[in-house]
């Protein structure tokens, strides 16, 4: 069974001192820094994580399509600025220990084994990794076993080598997706059970219902940053947790090659941490934003910055809701993200470039339709998604150095994108249209998702040999900094068109493993 929260309160701080030391300051508690901690639980190092928000807390309105999607209620990003309309939008980032992933969908694919090199797309060349996929394979497994991952190994053609089995069996298809899955395979194609973290274990609290997908779970039983990684991380008892912590900037001494604090606000306080190591770990538009705003004399473009890569390559897939309707007959499915397809994820005989990845949706109900459809009551849109079989379509974006993360007059987060590969984008729509419509869903709505689908987001301090070209080394400590590391998304030289969560957690797993934190 899952820890609960309580178990580990001991370990947060509650009442830091003015300064406060430690070993390793880890800034940031979602897949990246929450693993992190996790593989540092034994080290013997004295290890802080520093959170911006809090506990998310346990309430009915956890799992209520009003509270959540309507009201927004777990939304507790600032605005960031959209430099393209001109507008302020809210993201889908949340600051809460486990970070995004305590409404995350729970899929974690690794990546396949060809995404480490360069791929040749419609728009242009994806690049190639400093690292491959063998430098990864055994750190996948060992966050398979840790997040609960339930699949089936060589149900999926594209699914990479791997040295251990999925901990856990496929969840099984239901409803309107049992019946899709039998067609597309008829079809010849090869649907296959997505890798889920859940805790369907033996005595696991899951009951695999609809309120998963963009949803806090109430018993703990998805497989989140918070519950599978910072809360056996603080049982260890080295590791401790600062919440209500947000770092406004990292100072350095006067060379400019060591950070030696961070500065936090508190409930109100301006405090400090001091550490011998920090690892930056925000996610890859707050990272970026931390590392700029930390500009200093020495770093005059921000810290870590001499290359002028800080911000730049920002990548998040090109996505869609994919909607297919069987009037005639609803959709029984509750737990509906069983699915994915990757027929087309590499260049074939029938797609000369790659495009992309298919994969099932938490099961859409009327305030979440509504969201897309605002003018449409919702009373006709509750009645349409009973007869909806729900599908995400994801496409890679390649990084350009023009797409980037910046600050602007106020300080705001402010977000430049032009999305690449749209026309394998569409032929992907276009291909899944042709399958569901031969499974007997003549009826197929979909709706792109715009600058604001900001949770596979990527590239902006990127890993590479070069100083002059990337942020950090393939072992992710900064070029710039002596003491300086970087462990989320924001290091991948490429997104590759799967879900990049269980990556960000098999890097972090290697950072941890290696012994250059605690040497």
């Amino acid at each position: 069974m899952a820890i609960p929260a309580a178990a580990v309160q001991s370990q947060v701080v509650v009442d830091p001192p003015e300064i406060l030391e430690t070993d390793i300051a880890i800034i940031g508690s979602g897949m990246g820094g929450g693993t992190l901690a996790y593989a540092l639980r034994n080290s013997g190092a004295r290890v802080l994580i520093v959170e911006q928000g809090d506990f998310l807390p346990v309430e009915r309105e956890n799992w209520s399509f009003e509270a959540v999607h309507t009201q927004g209620r777990y939304k507790n990003s600032a605005a960031w600025h959209d430099e393209t309309t001109g507008g302020d939008f809210v993201p889908g980032n949340y600051h809460y220990v486990g970070g995004s992933t305590k409404l995350y969908g729970a899929t974690l694919p690794r990546f396949r084994e060809c995404d480490f090199g360069a791929i040749e797309h419609v728009d242009g060349v994806s690049p190639a990794w400093p690292i491959d996929y063998a430098d990864l394979e055994p750190f996948y497994g060992e966050a398979e076993h840790m997040f609960w991952v339930h699949s089936n190994k060589g149900e999926d053609p594209t699914d990479p080598w791997r040295s251990t089995d999925y901990p856990f069996p496929g969840v099984p298809h239901e409803g309107a997706m049992a019946r899709l899955v039998e067609s597309a395979k008829k079809q010849g194609l090869h649907p296959f059970s997505a890798p889920q973290a859940l805790d369907r274990r033996p005595g696991g609290g899951c009951v695999l219902c609809y309120t998963c997908d963009s949803f806090a779970c109430m018993v703990d039983a998805k497989g989140d940053a918070d519950v599978a990684a910072v809360r056996p991380a603080l049982q260890a008892g080295n590791v401790q947790l600062l919440t209500n912590a947000e770092v406004t900037r990292l100072d350095t001494d006067t060379s400019g090659r060591r950070v030696t604090a961070a500065r936090i606000r508190h409930h109100g306080r301006s405090i400090q941490v001091r550490a011998n190591r920090f690892v930056v770990a925000c996610g890859a538009v707050n990272t970026a934003a931390l590392l700029l705003r930390s500009a200093s004399e020495q770093h005059p473009r921000g810290l870590a910055n001499s290359s002028d890569q800080v911000g730049r390559n920002y990548m998040a897939h090109i996505t869609t809701f994919f909607l297919a309707i069987d009037p005639r007959r609803k959709n029984e499915a509750v737990y509906q993200k069983t699915i994915g397809i990757n027929d087309w994820y590499t260049a074939g005989p029938t797609n000369k470039y790659p495009l992309g990845n298919v994969q099932g949706l938490g099961k859409l109900r009327g305030p979440q339709a509504k969201m897309g459809k605002p003018w449409v009551p919702l009373p006709i849109l509750d009645e349409v998604t009973k007869y909806t079989l729900d599908l995400f379509i994801q496409t890679e974006d390649l990084p350009l150095p023009e797409n980037r993360v910046t600050l602007n007059a106020k300080g705001q987060i402010s977000l430049f994108r032009r999305e690449t590969n749209l026309a394998a984008h569409h032929e992907l729509i276009a291909n899944m249209k042709k399958v569901v419509r031969r499974a007997g869903f003549p009826v197929v709505l979909t709706r792109s998702l715009g600058v604001e689908a900001t949770s596979h987001q990527c590239g902006t301090a990127v890993m590479g040999v070069d100083p002059g070209a990337s942020v950090v080394d393939a072992d992710l400590r900064a070029h710039d900094l002596d003491n300086l590391w970087i462990a989320d998304t924001s290091t991948f030289p490429s997104s590759a068109a799967v879900n990049p969560a269980i990556t960000a957690a098999a890097l972090s797993l290697r950072l941890g493993h290696s012994g250059a934190l605690t040497a």
